[in-house]
């Protein structure tokens, strides 16, 4: 019996295209993110910590552990005031196409992955191919740099950061923290395992760093007639979830090239894709391996958490997807090996969360800027 073409092409779909189609929708449909719960600071196995009173929070002379809120209220300095000094904000883009070392990748949207059957460790992203991107930096001068001089910096992931730029204006003014730039960065776009943030962010490497060294730090030079110190004291990474997570990687894989890091919310988990045989759980290695059996580097470390911050926000059931645990385990193993720190764990705060930002950020800076500027032992100045 004879069948038309448009029976032949009907047939065809069904026997070939709509197995294909329930293949991918197995392997890349987004499952519901579920509600955090809200953990208790006292959790046993979590570190011991100072609790302080509500609407307070840790100098920013002291290491340790310490609990904040539920109240988290703007310190001054996350707002501006009259007659503080303000520092000028430029703007450039940065394309795909110039970066020999992120030419650019995306996910398709509405997908995100499967979990790999014989490891749950590892996600399986069918979707992720070449993209273009389009990059936004932010550069702060503080009206106070003398032109021709090294400044001390600090670089931000997921830029631009105007509470940083604001905080900034205030504490230079008051003699506070150093007078330093700060070159906030924006992702290539996209999050988490399979995009262009997620390569950049989660990546255990030192490819970002090298990124940053290589091809922002010379436009901001270039750009706008500063001098960036080559002083690894003098340099600082910040950033929020992954771009915390990010932070510490860059000062960790080139400590000659950063000593200062501050995270909110640090995805210190398993989100590393593809996968590295090498740190086969991603950055929750930190914690799991790296920390507690390397050398003691030279890195000064502010980081903060939530009791309502994300867990097991995925289709990954490896219990290494709890971002509170993660930071917890942070501080455990940054005290056992003697690190200069401050964790704040903050009651009444999610992911990465603003009130308690406008609360920190001033005094996270001030912590993170201490003892620069100090003879080094051996040294001198």
């Amino acid at each position: 019996m004879l069948r038309s073409p448009r029976a032949i092409f009907l047939f065809a779909f069904v026997v070939f295209a709509i197995p294909a189609l329930a293949q991918t929708a197995q392997t890349t449909q987004t499952p519901p993110r579920p509600t955090p719960p809200t953990r208790d600071a006292h959790t046993p196995g979590y570190v011991a910590a100072a609790e302080l009173p509500d609407g307070t929070i840790p100098a920013a002379s002291a290491n340790g552990n310490f609990i904040i809120g539920p109240t988290h209220s703007p310190a001054p300095e996350a707002v501006e005031h009259e007659g503080v000094p303000k520092g000028t904000i430029y703007e450039f883009t940065m394309e795909s196409a110039d970066s020999k070392l992120y030419p650019g990748i995306a996910r398709d949207a509405g997908t995100r992955g499967s979990p790999d059957p014989a490891d749950p460790a590892k996600l399986i992203v069918t979707t992720s191919h070449p993209a273009p991107y389009t990059r936004h930096v932010a550069v702060y001068i503080p009206q106070q740099y003398v032109p021709g001089t090294a400044a001390p910096f600090i670089v931000g992931a997921d830029g631009p950061d105007r509470l940083m730029f604001t905080a900034l204006d205030n504490l230079i003014a008051a003699h506070r923290v150093p007078v330093m730039i700060a070159i906030s960065i924006g992702n290539g776009s996209g999050d988490a395992q399979g995009s262009e943030r997620g390569l950049e962010y989660d990546t255990m490497s030192g490819r970002y760093a090298e990124f940053v060294e290589s091809e922002v730090l010379p436009l901001v030079e270039s750009r706008y007639h500063v001098r960036l110190t080559r002083d690894p004291d003098g340099r600082a990474t910040t950033g929020g979830s992954s771009g915390g997570s990010c932070a510490l990687i860059m000062a960790w894989y080139h400590p000659e090239l950063y000593h200062r890091v501050l995270t909110y919310s640090g995805t210190y988990i398993n989100q590393q894709w593809p996968p590295n045989p090498e740190t086969p759980h991603g950055a929750w290695e930190f914690h799991e391996h790296i920390i507690p059996n390397s050398p003691v580097k030279p890195i000064r470390l502010w980081m903060e958490v939530g009791d309502r911050d994300l867990f097991n926000p995925n289709a990954m059931r490896d219990n290494m997807h709890d971002w509170v645990q993660a930071n917890e385990n942070m501080a455990r193993v940054l005290a056992a090996k003697s690190y200069d720190y401050q964790f704040v764990f903050a009651r009444n705060a999610a992911h990465v969360d603003r009130d308690v930002r406008q609360q920190t950020l001033a005094e996270a800076l001030e912590y993170l800027w201490q003892g620069y500027g100090a003879p080094k032992k051996g040294k001198g100045k």
